[in-house]
């Protein structure tokens, strides 16, 4: 039975669908103005892998993430850059999908963008305002009245007493409460806006996804996720909007990924640890991120550091060395006992670091196996492949992975230059110059290349 961990319970849960065998999953994906940065890369990673395994388990999974393309950094990044909005966000969300096809993310099924979702905004707000739930303000704006909803705080554990109590910030006179969010944002000179029963005007942020996915998914869906950011006041928000708008439950079951800490610091631009995406994946391997990313528990706080991601290089590389010189197995099922405990793991709240350490015990035993051709070695390195395939992971060929240049702009050797070494190598050997030939083996150390001879020849791979 899968348990999931509600972080609007605050404990693991059995899983019930709400409609037997099918998953309905909605995730606060990018606000597209500039790159994806790690944190982003969780978000997918963890997501992806979630969806993967539900469908693994058997359920026809309907997967939303939405795309913000309007809101305030978006408005003042295209000023900046003296550039149009549609050109903004059309070429961001080109290079999210380029990150996300890199880190072996599958697309979700559906990827609404908030602009194109006007009309399920602007009637979301109208039905809040007749139901006493939303005013406008003298400036047009439109508030949510978070007084109206009794149960606000209840995803974060926040008491609005306490919150009102600890505001700092000058109370807007347009608000009743200083605890009320926009809905709607009136239309200001040289910005973008939209008709509403308001005038013109904008959404507001949290409006948006509660419009998107209830269009998406209807009022009622099983499972909400995003990032722990997100929790406060983000997902608080929607959930008042939505369920007195809706009348109706929202999201069943909560799901919230922990931080990215670099260095064991908070990962901010004003302390210039924030990395890019792109920028990481010039140093590694798209699938050795998701290896790390998977590799501590969702729920936990994930800390970046190249150390970090060395060591998942190292493990991850492990993995396909085990798989390289066994044979072709995909024809063959994996191992009952082993996917049940694989299954044991990920059922336990997606216990990710479990189950890739019982890869790692997979491997062991393939490279204990002396005999590669065997049945008991082929069983394994199908059982291998096929639960590593489930989190995404080993979706290279063995020696493509282990031999695959980093980055094109570096100055590393191409295969040509390193065949020709080991070429050089072998004919020192053959001319039993073994002092020559320990100077090649020794250079290509130095140049991050290691050799192993083989009964079938010399092979090599890249550290």
């Amino acid at each position: 039975m899968l348990k999931i961990y509600n972080s609007l319970s605050r404990q693991k849960e059995n899983f019930t669908p709400i409609h037997p065998g099918k998953v309905s999953m909605y995730v606060c994906g990018m606000t597209v103005y500039d790159f994806c940065h790690i944190g982003h890369a969780r978000v997918m990673v963890v997501f992806d892998m979630i969806a993967r395994y539900l469908r693994h388990s058997g359920f026809d999974v309907r997967y939303v993430r939405n795309i913000t393309d309007i809101d305030d950094k978006i408005i003042n990044r295209a000023k900046e850059n003296n550039e149009t909005i549609t050109e903004l966000t059309e070429r961001f969300i080109v290079a999210m999908n380029e990150d996300s096809d890199a880190l072996g993310v599958l697309p979700p099924d559906n990827e609404p963008k908030a602009t194109l979702h006007m009309a399920q905004i602007t009637g979301m707000i109208s039905t809040l305002i007749d139901k006493k739930h939303a005013y406008v303000g003298n400036n047009n704006d439109v508030y949510f009245d978070v007084s109206s909803f009794e149960s606000y705080g209840r995803l974060s554990g926040k008491n609005t007493e306490e919150l009102r109590a600890g505001e700092r910030v000058e109370v807007q006179h347009e608000k009743k409460d200083p605890l009320d969010f926009v809905l709607w944002k009136a239309a200001k000179p040289d910005e973008p806006s939209w008709s509403s029963p308001w005038g013109e005007g904008r959404p507001g942020w949290h409006i948006e996804c509660s419009a998107m996915s209830t269009h998406c998914l209807g009022n009622h869906f099983d499972i909400h996720g995003g990032g722990q950011d997100l929790q406060f006041p983000h997902h608080e928000n929607e959930i008042a909007q939505s369920v007195c708008s809706t009348g109706e439950e929202f999201a069943n079951t909560w799901i919230h990924n922990g931080f990215v800490r670099v260095d064991e610091e908070k990962m901010s631009k004003s302390l210039g640890n924030f990395f890019t995406v792109r920028e990481v994946l010039k140093k590694f391997q798209p699938e050795v991120v998701r290896f790390f990313i998977l590799s501590s528990h969702y729920r936990s706080p994930l800390n970046y550091s190249i150390d970090n991601l060395e060591e998942a290089k190292s493990a991850l590389s492990g993995l396909y060395t085990a798989l390289r010189d066994s044979v072709d197995s995909n024809s063959v099922k994996p191992d009952t006992e082993m996917m049940n405990a694989f299954n044991g793991h990920m059922d336990d709240d997606f216990n990710t670091p479990k189950a890739i350490s019982l890869l790692h015990e997979l491997a062991r035993d393939l490279n204990r196996n002396p005999d590669k051709s065997s049945n008991e070695a082929i069983v394994l390195a199908a059982s291998l492949k096929y639960l590593g395939g489930i989190l995404g992971l080993l979706q290279d060929e063995p020696q493509t992975f282990l031999q695959a240049k980093i980055n094109a702009d570096e100055d590393e050797l191409d295969e040509i230059a390193i065949q020709k070494f080991i070429e050089e190598r072998s004919a020192a050997k053959a001319a039993k110059n073994y002092e020559k030939a320990d100077e090649i083996r020794e250079h290509l150390v130095s140049l991050g290349i290691s050799l192993e001879d083989t009964p079938k020849g010399t092979i090599w791979r890249r550290n």
